[in-house]
Formats: C-alpha cells, structure tokens, sequence
C-alpha cells in the first residue's frame, strides 16, 4: 500500500522547513532506513530516513521550497500500484485543501537522523547531474547496490547499456574519476570550500574529519562578492526564520534593558589561570564566554525568578538551567544550548560548547542542541562593541548583552590604576520580571565577574 513521505517536525519549535537535496529519486527501490532527503529546519540541515520499504513513486516538493511540518513530500509504494489517488491528495494538501471523496491514505511515519559518517547518497562535489531533478534514472540491480554502499547518486553517473541503463561498470567508472572520500567528507568539503584532492587521507578514503583539519590549516576562502546596488536578495531560509523572531519578540515582549560596567581585572585573571591549567589537557584555550555561562548558570539557580517563561495560564518557573549561546555562523544567528548548565564545571562548559558549536556551524546539530534554552548569552566583545540592547530569544524572560572587555585608569583605593572594564546588558520582559528584581539579578552577575573567589562559597 503506497504511503506518503511526511516532512518531519524535527523540534518543538520547527513549524516548517525546506528539502535540501533529495538522495533518492523517483524509481529508486527503498529500504527501511534509507535517507530519502537532507531536510533544512530552523535549526540545522539534518537526514530524514525511510521507515517504509518500496519505490519512491514520486517526489512532491522539490529542493528549496518551504513548507509547513507533516506535509506530504513524497510517496513511496509497489512498483505497479495506481497511486493516482494517492497522488491527488498530497498534491491538495500541500495545496492547502482536501480533496472530496479521496479516502485518506496512511502516512509513512518520518523519523531524523543526524548527518553523520555512513553511506550517504549526495552528490560528489566535483560532478554534475545529468539528469534532470526527478527523471526516472534506469539501473541494474548490481549497479545500485554499489552505488548504495558507496553512497553515489545515480543522478551523476552516465549509463552505457541499452537505452542509457546504468550498469556497474558505469558506476565503478564514476567513482574512479571522483575523489575517494566518503559522503561526508564530500558535503565538508564543498561547505568549508576544501579541495579533496589537498586533503591527504590517512586510510583508503577521506573522511570528514581530515576535511575539516585540513580547513583549518590554510587561509580561509575569499568571502562571496556582496550584492550588487539594487540586487534583490531573497528573504528565505535561517534569514527569514531570524527574521520572523525578531519581528515577533518586538511585538511581543515589554523590554526594559539594564545596562552595568565591571571591573573585570579578577576575570581576566582567572581566565588567564584557567586557560594555563587547562589548555593542554583539553586541546584549547577556556574563554570568557564558558566562564560566564557558569556565573550566569550559578545566578539562574540563586535567583530562579529570573529563569521563567510566559505561558497560557501564567508564568512558568522552569525546573532547569538551560543557557543559550548565541554564534555567528555561515548559516546566520545559531544560540546552542547547554542543558543543566548549573551542574556542569567550567572545563565541562567549554567542552560542550564547543561541541555544540562545531555542530551547529557544520549543519549538524541534533534538534535538542538548538532548544529548550532557558537564558541567551549574546557576546559582541570581539567586534569592538561596547553596550548593545540584545532582543530576547522567546519564549525566554532575559537575555545578557556582552560588550568587549578594555583597560581604562580608574580609581582604586584613592590612586589611579590601569584596570579591565566590561560592559554588560540584561534586557528583560518586563511582563515577567520588574525592574528591581532584574536589577538585583544584573549585580549578581557583576560581583561574581568582579570577585570570581565567590564562586568557590
């Protein structure tokens, strides 16, 4: 019985999302936990596997094109079953109506997968299709096994045999004049703007993490050329997503921000101490951003009014310290999320951050990466900003604005003295939170910056 192929709802907050690049086209035979499609959510590009086993009959939404969460994309069923029904009413659903008399059809129930480093079928980064999206690619049975093992698309390879059928050697060809790399490696690569052929491989096939080495040790690609005066750019995607939450928040929340200055000349310090003792055992230096999150996690659990968010029936005082951090990335403003951070050390701050980092800027954050945060932490420090009035990430009550930490002469015990100055901001929504108690919650954040041996009490 054909089914149809749902775009899934990755997280609490996915409302809609658009197809990257299917991996199978319409002909090829299905397996239960084939990836059918790179998915592109509010949060990252992750897989979406089948679960039902057939053909893929068709394809309904096409790469690049938005669509609600639990939209039909696609129908897999026998090779020789009428579909037309079937066809009839996804086509009206993503029409936004239901078509009279068509019985409904049983839905092929979606489950995600994180892109990761098994077989993959996505395109070389090297080649061309030569065929068009969703013409029918005609293969032998042996010729799309290998393709599946070695994660090729059909789509790339020219066929020899009658008619234009693929046949193995066709494929066995293809490989040999593409890069060895798998899958993954192949995506890296063509998203970091590395050459395969500069990466050198430790085993038969590049792997994605030689990719991303090797990214790391020449100059970084030339920037793409701005547009043009009077180009227009189309608003869509993680832009249009920003967009919309900005505008939200605006209409939304009551805002009142909170600006304070502390001497950080203790934080710098530390800092410096922890990057010292630390830096050999963990690969990379702890910043000023990891040791904050832990001030503001330690703040969140004293001053618990402060980790709130407005519901329906009132104000819900959540149960855990979840802080975001907000990241600029190629795919625009990410804010990974460390779950319980009141319960974590410093040094396992660092680490989970920058884990959650790495995969968000590479596309590859699980959909709880990105969500459930309770806090945002947005630093501008490094551009040489001062004070900023950040906007709050809703559902959230706060958000803590960073400026740059800079020397200045104040006066210290009656004498002059060079001491590190930081500038911070805490915008509330003033529905959930007053003045005095966010004020409160701000001198907090400042003593334990000012006065870092407090953190040991």
């Amino acid at each position: 019985m054909a089914k149809k192929v749902i775009l899934p709802k990755l997280g609490q907050t996915m409302e809609e999302g658009s197809i990257v690049e299917w991996l199978k086209q319409e002909g090829d035979v299905i397996n239960r936990g084939d990836v059918l499609f790179t998915l592109e959510s509010d949060k990252a590009v992750l897989e979406v596997e089948a679960r039902n086993k057939g053909v893929l009959r068709k394809i309904l939404l096409q790469p690049g094109v938005t669509t609600p969460v639990m939209a039909p994309v696609g129908i897999i069923g026998e090779p020789d079953e009428d579909i037309t029904a079937i066809v009839a009413e996804a086509e009206a659903e993503l029409a936004g109506q239901a078509p009279a008399g068509v019985p409904a059809a049983e839905p092929e129930a979606p489950a995600e997968k994180v892109a990761s480093e098994p077989a993959v079928a996505e395109a070389p980064a090297a080649a061309e299709p030569v065929r068009a999206p969703g013409e029918r690619t005609v293969a032998s049975p042996r010729a799309r096994r290998v393709a599946r093992e070695e994660g090729v698309d059909l789509a790339y390879v020219t066929g020899s045999g009658p008619g234009g059928r693929v046949v193995e050697k066709d494929v066995l060809a293809f490989m040999a004049s593409q890069p060895a790399a798998t899958p993954l490696a192949r995506r890296t690569a063509e998203q970091l703007g590395v050459s395969l052929d500069a990466v050198q491989a430790a085993g038969p096939r590049v792997r994605a993490e030689e990719v991303r080495a090797a990214a790391a040790t020449p100059p970084p690609a030339a920037a793409a050329p701005a547009p043009a005066a009077g180009e227009m750019v189309p608003l869509k995607g993680i832009r249009a997503i920003i967009a919309e939450r900005m505008a939200r928040s605006h209409d939304e929340t009551a805002p009142i921000t909170l600006f304070s200055e502390a001497d950080a000349t203790a934080f710098v310090e530390l800092r410096t101490q922890l990057k010292d003792a630390f830096a050999k055992e963990l690969g990379f230096s702890i910043g000023y951003n990891d040791i904050l999150a832990y001030i503001v996690a330690r703040c969140l659990r004293e001053y618990p009014y402060m980790n709130v968010r407005l519901e329906a029936g009132g104000i819900r005082h959540l149960p855990e310290v979840n802080v975001g951090m907000a990241v600029d990335s190629d795919r625009g403003l990410m804010v990974p999320v460390l779950h319980r951070a009141d319960e974590m050390t410093v040094k396992e701050l660092a680490v989970a951050f920058r884990e959650l980092v790495a995969r968000a800027r590479e596309g590859r954050s699980q959909p709880d990466d990105l969500s459930g945060g309770t806090f945002t932490i947005t630093n501008l420090g490094m551009y040489g900003v001062d004070f900023f009035t950040a906007m709050i990430n809703l559902p959230e009550a706060a958000i803590l604005s960073v400026g740059r930490i800079r020397e200045e002469p104040a006066v210290v015990d009656g004498q002059i003295a060079i001491r590190s100055r930081m500038g911070l901001g805490l915008t509330v929504d003033h529905r959930l939170v007053d003045g005095a108690p966010a004020a409160r919650f701000l001198q907090a954040i400042v003593r334990y910056i000012e006065n870092p041996y407090l953190l040991l009490a």
